[in-house]
C-alpha cells in the first residue's frame, strides 16, 4: 500500500493500492459510519482484525493521506484517527459499495434503513455525512 509502488497507471489499480484492501475499507467505514477513532475501537469490530495488520493499515492509510492522527485529550498512550479531506471523498464510493451490496446481499434492518435513507437522495445523504466528519 505504498504510495510508490504502481502495478500499472490503471486508475482503478492505482486506487486499490491506496484503499483497496479489506481492513483498510473496513477501517474506514467504521470512520464514517461507527464513530470509531481509536486503536482499540477498530480491534473491537465484529471482523476481529489482528492487531499488526491493524497497526500496518492505520499507517498506510495514515502514510497515503486517508486518515490523520492526533494525541488523545485524555490519555497519551492513545492516538486519535480520523478521515482528511481525502478520506472524506471515498464516501460516495463507499455509499455506492452499500447500495450494490443492498441489491446482491442479505442486510441487517438497521443498516437497510441508512441504505433506504441513502438512496432517496445521494447527494443530500453524502454532503451530511460530509459535514458530520468534517466537523470532528
Amino acid at each position: 500500500m505504498e504510495t510508490s509502488k504502481k502495478r500499472s497507471e490503471c486508475p482503478l489499480s492505482c486506487s486499490l493500492d491506496v484503499f483497496g484492501d479489506k481492513w483498510s475499507l473496513l477501517i474506514i467505514r467504521d470512520l464514517i459510519f461507527n464513530e470509531k477513532s481509536t486503536y482499540n475501537d477498530f480491534l473491537k469490530s465484529e471482523e476481529g482484525i489482528a492487531t499488526n495488520i491493524l497497526a500496518s493499515r492505520l499507517k498506510a492509510l495514515e502514510e497515503n493521506g486517508i486518515i490523520e492522527k492526533s494525541a488523545h485529550p485524555d490519555s497519551k498512550a492513545k492516538n486519535l484517527y480520523k478521515l482528511t479531506t481525502k478520506g472524506i471523498d471515498l464516501l460516495p464510493i463507499i455509499v455506492e459499495v452499500y447500495i450494490w451490496s443492498d441489491k446482491y446481499l442479505t442486510m441487517p434492518a438497521d443498516i437497510k434503513a441508512i441504505i433506504k435513507e441513502a438512496k432517496k437522495d445521494k447527494d443530500k445523504f453524502v454532503r451530511q455525512i460530509t459535514k458530520g466528519l468534517k466537523s470532528k
